[in-house]
């Protein structure tokens, strides 16, 4: 284990910064490049669930479409440097770790982009659809005056942004609970007992994270209870590793 002064762990912590920042740039230029294609992966699921092929999405303010463009390659940069995120994160405090402590953080940050995406992934597949369908549902061309949806792009795009990085960062959830372990601030005993109290945090946590649909609640609260009894297998089998 290696010992770094405060001033050279600045330094260090410094360069690994400008080097994610510098990646974040040149992916965000690339973004931007392909905006146009990654909007319309963006408005696939309401393009699926819409009847009328004819539906718009709308702006109105001169600058808000240009803002909303900057702001979407942002979010794509994100999701795509989130990886490299880990690794720098990895790289910082691998000189203070012992070697089987190494082993357990790297094996831990490799697998949290992994974990991200698939919540990435369930959300933009499985949640948005739904929730989507459950909102233009309100449609009602029998009131005297249409009732249609006509979505803002910023708000439109803050929603998506909103949903992916909740369900993305919820994920963690394994990642947070295997470092707690490792440090010694929670264990397995520890975690069956305060079960109950877990079950409820999750569906309030999922409440407030999700629109006011039932599905969308219960289809990240369902993975979250899953990830959770996965954890308390997962710290078991560290804890039996280091007696």
């Amino acid at each position: 284990m290696e010992k770094y002064t405060f001033r050279e762990h600045f330094r260090e912590l410094k360069k690994r910064f400008l080097t994610l920042f510098g990646i974040f740039i040149i992916v965000f230029g690339l973004c931007y490049w392909f905006s146009s294609d990654i909007y319309k992966i963006i408005l696939s699921p309401l393009i699926e669930v819409s009847v009328d092929s004819n539906r718009k999405i709308i702006y109105t303010s001169l600058t808000e479409a240009f803002f909303s463009y900057i702001k979407l390659s942002a979010f794509a940069a994100f999701i795509i440097v989130f990886p490299f995120c880990c690794y720098q994160l990895y790289a910082f405090i691998k000189p203070g770790l012992h070697s089987e402590e190494r082993k357990i953080i790297a094996g831990v940050l490799s697998l949290s982009p992994l974990l991200f995406y698939f919540g990435c992934f369930f959300m933009f597949y499985l949640v948005m659809p739904n929730a989507w369908l459950f909102f233009i549902s309100y449609e009602n061309v029998d009131v005297g005056l249409p009732l249609v949806l006509e979505a803002r792009i910023s708000e439109y795009l803050s929603l998506v942004i909103q949903l992916t990085l909740a369900f993305g960062i919820s994920f963690q959830l394994p990642i947070v609970m295997i470092l707690l372990s490792v440090i010694g601030l929670i264990n397995t005993e520890s975690l069956k007992r305060k079960r109950r109290v877990a079950i409820v945090i999750i569906f309030i946590v999922a409440a407030i994270l999700t629109p006011p649909d039932v599905f969308s609640q219960i289809a990240l609260a369902i993975p979250l209870l899953l990830l959770y009894e996965v954890s308390i297998l997962l710290c078991k089998l560290l804890e039996k590793k280091r007696v």
